[in-house]
């Protein structure tokens, strides 16, 4: 499961601002944050398995991040990966509503995703489990879990409570404020504060942080990025072992009209 907040056009210095987990399974293989190989102009990090990547960012400055949606079933057999969703919009000369109208055919196929796009002008949410596949945002702030769009379960509501506190600081906010409020692993104090998604309460509970910190499941890598009008800004990506011990960091400082 994973978590992430969003500002989009809700800050005096950066038109996007993303504070995000990735949460998975600690056995999975994964390459940290990089850039990839040509012909691609795209950075992220990589999922090992299947290929693909939970965030990304490419030469043009569009963004995209794919969360999955918590459900009981087993994923879709045959089902294509939800991890090459954000490789293959980076990919395309598209903007991002056209993209998604030409995705939405064949979003049945997959399992359960959440999808967040971004081009120069526009922030679009897409949900295969929505009534309606996708939809522009206006700007504002926004959070995203494993549910759909600002579903308010408290670890996201605390989450972007200090996320807001954080943009009021305007330009004086740095990238340090958001790792730590992405570090926040303080369980739910009661029973009675749990989601109710189906699975056992034990891992209600566990999940019920923001950083998820458990021997096979847990927060892998923090991810924080600060994007300006004009092109600049910072991507960086902290990494965590099971324990939630830091192990690794990948920063790319972002000039106008130059790819790094």
């Amino acid at each position: 499961m994973c978590l992430l907040v969003i500002a989009w056009q809700a800050h005096p210095r950066y038109r996007l601002v993303v504070a995000a987990n990735r949460d998975e399974f600690h056995e999975r293989p994964t390459a940290p944050l990089a850039k990839w190989p040509p012909p691609d102009d795209i950075i992220a990090g990589r999922d090992l398995r299947a290929q693909g990547t939970w965030l990304g960012l490419d030469s043009r400055r569009h963004f995209g991040v794919v969360t999955n949606f918590r459900e009981l079933q087993r994923p879709r057999e045959g089902a294509p990966s939800r991890g090459d969703l954000i490789p293959r919009y980076l990919r395309t000369a598209s903007r991002a509503g056209d993209f998604l109208a030409g995705l939405e055919p064949a979003a049945a196929s997959y399992s359960g995703f959440n999808l967040l796009l971004t081009d120069g002008d526009s922030l679009w949410y897409a949900s295969n489990r929505a009534q309606r596949f996708a939809r522009p945002l206006p700007p504002g702030v926004y959070g995203l879990s494993n549910e759909f769009l600002d579903t308010p379960w408290p670890k996201l509501r605390r989450v972007r409570r200090r996320f807001e506190s954080w943009l009021s600081d305007g330009a004086h906010a740095s990238s340090a404020g958001l790792f730590s409020l992405l570090d926040d692993r303080a369980t739910a104090a009661a029973d009675e504060e749990l989601p109710q998604t189906g699975i056992t309460p034990e891992w209600e509970r566990v999940l019920s942080a923001p950083f998820v910190v458990h021997p096979d499941y847990g927060t892998r890598c923090s991810t924080v990025l600060l994007l300006e009008s004009s092109g600049a800004g910072y991507l960086a990506e902290r990494r965590f072992d099971f324990q939630g011990t830091a192990n690794g960091e990948t920063q790319f400082e972002l000039n106008a009209g130059a790819w790094p």
